[in-house]
């Protein structure tokens, strides 16, 4: 028998949960924010979508044409400030509020490859009840004028009276950069590693796995022993393959996954040519319009987000419990705790699937098209197996029947 699924009107625990209104209300204003913050003469606004759009190639197909300070040329620092920041924010926006980052009064956070302070900008945005504690940012980029264009951007946003501290150390995170003061109590890395690494061959999985233990190390160090790791990357599957690797070597060293792993034992999608990856994908309905209207007019709409993160926990601690802070959790019951990490796809001859990650590996969820799309990318479920599991054909995973 298939394994056998909590039915589908029992509530699921949302990785994505849709924007609060004052929270898209507060992206709504980022926009005029950033035209008010960084004005650019009526005449070179046309150029923007234009601008966009190469920003756009030299950040995936054009790679080789982009030195690695690209973005202290204005026209480029321009769009990546009015297209690139926003939707950076919408995605940290949906997430952020789903993870128990364990801050307190008087913490440090790292972010390496800080950018324009994306992390603390939206980190300000989405948990309200952080902003009235003391924390220290330290926020590391090669390039300092994105740095002080974020510096700016964050001061703006937030007022000047506030009590986050802002600390920018321009230095190249591959050369170890020295970071004064107690180690923090959150290490983040936001879409850092996909440009990094962008030179590895696709074929070169050892030394896409090699760089993953040695950054591992690097944010390992950074953190404090009872500290937190977050890592965000683009949900392509590079950086699923390279997030599966760095999770592994993050368990060696004694920091559990904590989301989205549903588990603590090996990762069942380590990625490579042809194979699945850890990635979700959620609508983006709530996104600003300005936002849209930009997108429109370079020609790259984005009516789905797209991203693969790992959120890691404290060294030795034995801890593994999701912990969702705005959303319901599910109902506590035995089984088998099981992320989906697909859309919806039919599965012959009149079925829907999708695919999930659970302890026993790679699970599709299957049954009548109107459950599965009811299931979201994203959402934690329950599983009960009953009886002899039995394989997917095609994709070797765990058939579970959801009703």
């Amino acid at each position: 028998m298939p394994v056998s699924a909590v039915p589908a009107s029992v509530p699921t625990v949302e990785l994505f949960p849709p924007l609060p209104p004052e929270i898209r209300s507060a992206l709504e204003d980022v926009i005029p924010l950033i035209d008010k913050t960084f004005p650019i003469p009526g005449r070179f606004k046309q150029g923007l979508p234009g601008d966009v759009a190469e920003l756009s190639r030299l950040l995936t197909s054009g790679r080789g044409d982009r030195g690695e300070s690209y973005l202290g040329k204005p026209p480029l620092l321009s769009a990546y400030l009015r297209y690139f920041l926003p939707w950076n924010l919408y995605r940290l926006c949906r997430l952020l509020p789903s993870l128990d980052l364990h801050l307190a009064a008087g913490d440090a956070v790292t972010d390496l490859g800080a950018g324009p302070l994306t992390f603390p900008a939206a980190l300000w945005i989405s948990r309200p009840e952080l902003r009235s504690l003391p924390l220290e940012f330290r926020c590391v980029d090669r390039t300092g004028a994105v740095l002080d264009a974020g510096k700016k951007f964050f001061a703006a946003l937030t007022g000047e009276e506030n009590p986050w501290t802002i600390k920018t150390i321009k230095a190249d995170i591959r050369r170890d950069p020295e970071i004064r003061g107690n180690r923090a109590a959150l290490v983040t890395a936001v879409n850092v590693f996909n440009e990094l690494l962008g030179h590895i061959p696709h074929t070169a999985t050892e030394a896409l796995h090699r760089e993953a233990g040695g950054y591992a190390r690097l944010l390992t160090g950074l953190a404090a022993d009872t500290g937190r790791i977050l890592v965000i990357e683009p949900g392509v599957p590079r950086s699923g393959e390279f997030i599966s690797a760095f999770r592994t070597s993050l368990a060696d060293s004694g920091r559990p996954p904590l989301s989205p792993c549903p588990h603590t034992n090996g990762c069942p999608l380590p990625g490579g040519l042809h194979a699945k990856w850890c990635h979700f994908n959620f609508d983006t309905i709530d996104a600003p319009a300005a936002l849209h209207k930009l997108s429109a007019a370079a020609g790259i709409p984005k009516e789905r987000a797209v991203l693969s993160f790992l959120f890691a926990g404290s060294a030795g601690s034995g801890e593994f419990a999701e912990k969702v802070i705005d959303v319901k959790p599910v109902t506590p019951s035995p089984g088998l705790p099981v992320r989906i990490i697909s859309d919806a796809f039919p599965v012959p001859p009149d079925r829907y699937g999708r695919y999930g990650c659970s302890g026993k590996g790679l699970i599709l969820a299957a049954g009548n098209q109107q459950t599965v799309e009811r299931l979201q990318s994203g959402a934690l479920i329950n599983l009960t197996i009953k009886g002899k599991e039995r394989p997917d054909p095609k994709s070797g995973a765990i058939v579970a029947e959801v009703e």
